[in-house]
């Protein structure tokens, strides 16, 4: 297998997202580099990095352009042969070409099934331009919107735009984004701030840290838009501090956009200011919701707080403040360069666009994913994901983290928006998703996902601090095989009370992991009340306790 003259590779792509650089492909990278100093063959070839290309399974990735040929695994080892018979000879390497399971090789990234089912709008630079150089995003059409923004739009058209095109909040709750735009603008207030939310902190979740390290520019351009239309001077982007790749290249990319002047004073002589700053979080899960993330970012405690009044009335400093995630930012670009219908035209009609998943768990290809809205659970698990890796069938994904819910194989066929997912008890939330064939145990999942919200909960509000430690201790007493009937009935209560009585979203969300395990998997707790697990994860499937639960007295 061969490429053509014309598509002999120029351009030698490493991934350089966190999956690949923690597989040493920043080694690749180096050697690639050292290599072609050397090489004279290698004249006119160049080498770069990138951000995520999705297919984490299959990491460290390397893309030849322009044929878009995609290596994988690729080890230091590899580097004389890519060399000797791709560079020098336009040759493909098949054996670092990804192999499906029925054994067929697919040498171009595009023709990977992994990526045949996904339409990428957020995602479409990761992968392909530097995020370290912000000429490699301007190739791409970058800060072409804002300046067309600045130019020809008033800050009314603006919100108009956003809000005509459907676009939903994607950190969770699916709030017409356009809408809290309008709130705020129309806010008399003279001093206004914009948020971009990048504390993700799910079990599973790796969008938000993938979309920053891989184009922190389109982020950018979708804040200094937002900030236009909302009449804001001021950004901040929140992000963990655990994420310290996210961090490096958000900071590098503020810095190369206000020496091209794109951000600070008098934006491209527009008259318009606009600046950010980042603000980085102590890793508190419950900064994530927003008035808590506004606490953090003022320099205290992350402590959410009651609502009214909502922070486009008052929020950072007592001010108007809108606060996006920053997937919901890095649409807004896109919807200005093609206009609200083209983006309305995607997804459904209730949840336009496209959203981002992180699929993990016990699925063929674990990666990040972008698909549009209204995809089913099955076209994502099967198609895209792979399927089942190993012998075991299809059971459940956990959908939306700690926060959300499971799916069953009964979802499989259910369109995937905000709103189908409410009415089975789950949510999108920031999008992590996690697959679970039939040997996992779902008391022990969620045992697992409320042992996480339990440790992160702030404390403030006594259903929240209380509730969900008593929950806790009543599935340990499911897994650890001591639980009676009473421990069923109290923890469906416990559950509904915590839901209704907690301060905020971590709070109000904490049970939903239970309710919807009692939901669809009533009947593995059922049988840890007669002492068994049916998956032989807690205990051996046959196996009885000695003394049977509520028994014995």
């Amino acid at each position: 297998m061969t490429v053509s003259e014309t598509e002999r590779p120029r351009r030698l792509i490493v991934c350089a997202g966190t999956g690949c650089v923690s597989s040493d492909s920043l080694d690749v990278f180096d050697s690639l580099r050292d290599r072609l100093e050397e090489d004279e063959a290698g004249d006119g070839v160049e080498v770069h990095v990138s951000g995520c290309h999705g297919f984490c399974e299959e990491g460290p990735l390397l893309r030849l352009e322009p044929s878009g040929v995609l290596y994988t695994g690729v080890d230091t080892e590899d580097i004389e042969e890519i060399l000797e018979r791709t560079v020098d000879r336009g040759e493909i390497v098949e054996d670092l070409c990804y192999s499906g399971p029925d054994g067929q090789v697919y040498a171009v990234e595009e023709s990977i099934p992994f990526y045949d089912g996904q339409r990428r709008i957020v995602l479409s630079n990761s992968g392909s331009i530097d995020p370290g150089e912000i000429a490699s995003y301007r190739a791409e059409g970058g800060y072409e919107p804002l300046d067309r923004v600045l130019t020809e739009m008033d800050p009314a058209e603006v919100c108009a735009q956003v809000k005509d095109a459907g676009l939903r909040g994607r950190g969770g709750a699916g709030f017409p984004a356009g809408v809290k735009w309008e709130l705020a603008r129309d806010n008399d207030s003279a001093t206004r701030y914009l948020i971009a939310n990048c504390d993700e902190g799910d079990p599973g979740a790796f969008m938000d840290r993938s979309l920053v390290e891989g184009d922190p520019h389109r982020v950018l351009e979708g804040m200094a838009i937002a900030g236009y239309g909302i009449g804001a001077s001021q950004g901040y982007v929140f992000v963990r501090a655990e994420y310290p790749l996210a961090v490096k290249r958000i900071e590098a990319a503020i810095s190369a956009a206000r020496e091209a002047g794109y951000l600070g004073e008098d934006i491209l002589d527009s008259g318009f200011s606009f600046d950010i700053e980042v603000k980085k979080g102590a890793g508190a899960f419950v900064s994530g919701e927003e008035t808590a993330l506004i606490k953090s970012v003022e320099g205290k405690r992350g402590m959410p707080e009651p609502r009214p009044p909502y922070p486009t009335d008052s929020g950072l400093w007592g001010q108007p403040t809108v606060i996006n995630n920053v997937e919901t930012l890095a649409n807004v670009p896109e919807i200005i360069r093609r206009g609200s219908d083209w983006f309305a035209d995607i997804g459904t009609a209730e949840s336009p666009g496209t959203k981002t998943f992180a699929v993990s768990g016990d699925v063929q290809n674990t990666g990040l994913i972008e698909v549009p809205m209204g995809t089913t659970l099955r076209e994502i698990v099967f198609d895209v994901a792979g399927g089942i890796d190993g012998d075991g069938e299809f059971k459940a994904v956990q959908i939306g983290g700690p926060s959300g819910g499971c799916l069953t194989s009964e979802h499989l066929d259910m369109p995937l928006t905000f709103d189908s997912l409410e009415a089975v008890g789950a949510m999108i939330g920031s999008g992590g998703l996690v697959v679970m064939d039939d040997s996992n145990c779902m008391v022990a999942v969620a045992r697992f996902f409320l042992s996480f919200t339990q440790e992160e909960s702030c404390g403030k509000c006594p259903p929240c601090r209380l509730g969900t430690a008593r929950m806790l201790e009543i599935l340990e007493a499911f897994t650890d095989g001591e639980a009676d009937e009473s421990d069923l009935a109290r923890l469906e209560r416990l559950a509904e009370y915590v839901s209704e009585a907690s301060l905020c979203g971590l709070g109000k969300t904490a049970p939903s992991p239970v309710q919807s395990t009692l939901r669809y998997f009533r009947d593995e707790y059922e049988a840890h009340l007669e002492g068994r697990c049916p998956t032989g994860e807690c205990f051996a499937p046959d196996e009885t306790v000695a003394t049977p639960p509520g028994g014995g007295q």
